[in-house]
């Protein structure tokens, strides 16, 4: 089975310009993703998806394998797609299943991105997962920055949102609050039809990909994951983890 990893990266961040080439630990925080995710043994290649010549130029340096695209893309799922076309064209195979690794996760590691694509890989009828972790502060849950998700009990998301899902207001004890990790592979002709799709008005408010596919009466399987994982979306965050992946047993694999 042929399973890529597509990184899609882009400097003009509106919430924290030129992020991906932020350093964590003396290392651009891309290059932490890139690194994490080339040690998954279930993924074919790792390819960096991007329309700055800047990023193209720092992950050819290491070694990284760069596909230019538009630089016109809202969507980080829109510029993935654009990719595995021209990296099917390049190899000339096809791929079966594309995981989608955002490039402000840099704590992922190799095991998660093999527990999120397993639903796919059992055929089930299964076409998109999305990793999800637990929430474990209240500022955490508040944070809009975060994205949270809600879930059925056989773990299908039910809704995805920026603000803190679900309420605490009438519930007194622990209830379980989980946030998106945005490890997320596709079926690879699903991502093609997704993407096809128009937008829809609650991934609009939201500025979630994932409710596209909600709104078009579609299931996402949420894959639980324990490992302790942030994103980066502002610079208080990329000092925070910074902090936290001092100790990071895979960081001393390639620093």
């Amino acid at each position: 089975m042929n399973i890529i990893g597509i990184i899609p990266a882009r400097l003009a961040s509106t919430r924290f310009p030129n992020k991906p080439l932020e350093k964590i630990l003396g290392l651009p925080m891309i290059a932490h993703v890139y690194y994490r995710s080339k040690m998954c043994k279930d993924l074919s290649e790792v390819y960096t998806a991007t329309c700055d010549e800047e990023i193209k130029n720092y992950m050819e340096s290491i070694g990284g394998k760069v596909i230019m695209t538009s630089d016109k893309h809202e969507r980080a799922s829109d510029r993935t797609a654009e990719a595995l076309l021209k990296i099917e064209k390049e190899t000339n195979k096809k791929v079966d299943i594309v995981v989608m690794i955002q490039g402000d996760e840099p704590m992922i590691t190799p095991q998660m991105i093999s527990e999120s694509i397993k639903p796919l890989m059992n055929n089930g009828g299964i076409k998109v997962c999305n990793l999800m972790s637990k929430i474990t502060s209240r500022e955490e849950h508040e944070d809009p920055n975060e994205i949270k998700v809600v879930v059925d009990k056989n773990n299908f998301a039910l809704y995805f949102s920026r603000e803190p899902i679900p309420s605490r207001k009438k519930v007194q004890k622990d209830v379980p609050l989980y946030k998106q990790v945005c490890v997320i592979p596709f079926e690879r002709d699903f991502l093609l039809q997704y993407n096809s799709m128009p937008s829809t008005t609650l991934e609009i408010i939201e500025s979630i990909d994932m409710n596209r596919i909600l709104e078009n009466g579609m299931r996402i399987k949420m894959v639980y994951v324990d490992q302790l994982t942030y994103s980066v979306d502002t610079k208080e965050d990329l000092i925070h983890t910074a902090g936290l992946m001092k100790n990071d047993p895979l960081i001393g694999k390639y620093l």
